[in-house]
């Protein structure tokens, strides 16, 4: 696939102005995944919008690979499956939430630790749909409802994100939102023939000018209910450019995919915990640039399986933690990584609550902490390890 056909994709993705560092998801396996429309080359940003005002969508959500999402609850967001890879444990996605401005100091910001990709995505029913879990809550984040109907199919809707403002342009600091009409699927399928209608949702101007752009992409199309509240009716999906005259932007369309969404955020948020914790307290030193080194901690008591949401507690002393690479080992010996090596993150020290999907382990057996200093010229400890059941 050349890459001008992979740009005709995915319109919507942050292609420009990030970095290879934050592509860490949505790189050329994106188009693998679906295939491009016929014709013209496709982008996505909010073209012909205004600057939002802080508050205005307050379930709004950057993701760092480069797209948006919304709050489906306080632990799991809801984006584009063309904006992730696959589904399994990962770690290397950041979450900001709570502010217009990406600047901001006061933002909200969580690691992922799971992504689970809608597994019908490329397929003739489509859907570009995923769920990225959080490594903990942002207790008390307002949520974004979905459409389960196709009652607001229809109308104006609004679009929002940090995208390009020009097709091609960068990335945008604050967060901007405009108005696009519904446009029906006969219409749609004139720009778009390879359109799947039964899963998406076209919205746009006939003369162009107002789009989403490059970097919107998994970010919701929303419009008021029948009480005045906002209800999401699309994701993000593709198109052709930006605002271009005749070439609406396609989004996923909710109605038709709130189902398969709920089923799997209830098999993400897992059973309740029991609340039993175990911990080790024992400090274990970390060699620099050495082999990787372990704290321990006995499960006895546990029924069943451990849960979907194992809390592993860390809390490591150490200079430069990006050195740090960091896995929790189940009793069989399978390892789950929480946390990888950056050379960038110069902060000190490692102290959070990651949560692991370890519904596949036995709970009761040894459990270990594994770290590993992967640079050079920074030291520390492991201070505590507890997991929570």
């Amino acid at each position: 696939m050349t890459e001008g056909n992979w740009l005709r994709r995915l319109r919507k993705t942050v292609l420009v102005a990030v970095g290879a560092a934050a592509l860490v998801a949505g790189t050329a396996t994106h188009a693998a995944a679906a295939p491009p429309p016929s014709d013209g080359p496709v982008t996505p940003q909010v073209v012909g919008g205004t600057r939002a005002a802080q508050g205005e969508f307050p379930w709004m959500v950057r993701l760092s690979m480069g797209c948006g999402g919304s709050m489906y609850t306080d632990t799991l967001v809801l984006t584009a499956a063309h904006c992730v890879n696959s589904t399994g444990n990962n770690s290397s996605i950041t979450a900001t939430y709570g502010t217009v401005d990406l600047q901001d100091p006061n933002r909200v910001t969580r690691t992922s630790n799971y992504v689970y990709r809608n597994p019908g995505y490329s397929t003739s029913a489509g859907g570009d749909w995923a769920l990225i879990r959080l490594s903990s809550p942002i207790t008390g984040a307002a949520k974004l409802p979905l459409a389960t109907s196709t009652a607001y199919d229809n109308g104006t809707f609004a679009v929002m994100g940090w995208g390009s403002a020009t097709e091609g342009g960068a990335q945008q600091r604050y967060l901007l939102k405009a108005e696009v009409p519904f446009v029906p699927d006969s219409t749609c399928q004139q720009a778009y023939p390879s359109m799947k209608t039964a899963v998406e949702i076209c919205a746009g101007y006939p003369q162009g000018g107002v789009d989403t752009c490059q970097g919107d992409s998994g970010g919701p199309m929303v419009r008021r209910d029948s009480a005045g509240n906002w209800v999401q009716v699309g994701i993000v999906s593709y198109g052709q450019g930006c605002a271009r005259p005749n070439f609406p932007g396609v989004y996923a369309q909710v109605s038709a995919l709130s189902s398969a969404i709920a089923s799997a955020a209830a098999s993400l948020s897992g059973p309740p915990q029991s609340g039993k914790v175990f911990e080790n307290l024992n400090n274990v030193s970390i060699p620099d640039a050495g082999a990787a080194v372990f704290s321990a901690v006995s499960v006895t008591g546990v029924t069943g399986n451990a849960p979907s949401n194992l809390a592993v507690g860390v809390d490591i002393k150490h200079t430069y933690r990006g050195d740090l690479v960091i896995d929790l080992v189940a009793p069989d010996g399978t390892a789950y990584r929480v946390k990888n090596s950056s050379s960038s993150d110069s902060a000190d020290n490692v102290v959070t609550t990651y949560s692991v999907n370890a519904s596949a382990e036995v709970a009761n057996g040894t459990w270990r902490l594994r770290v590993q200093d992967v640079y050079t010229a920074d030291t520390g400890f492991i201070d505590a390890f507890r997991l929570t059941f």
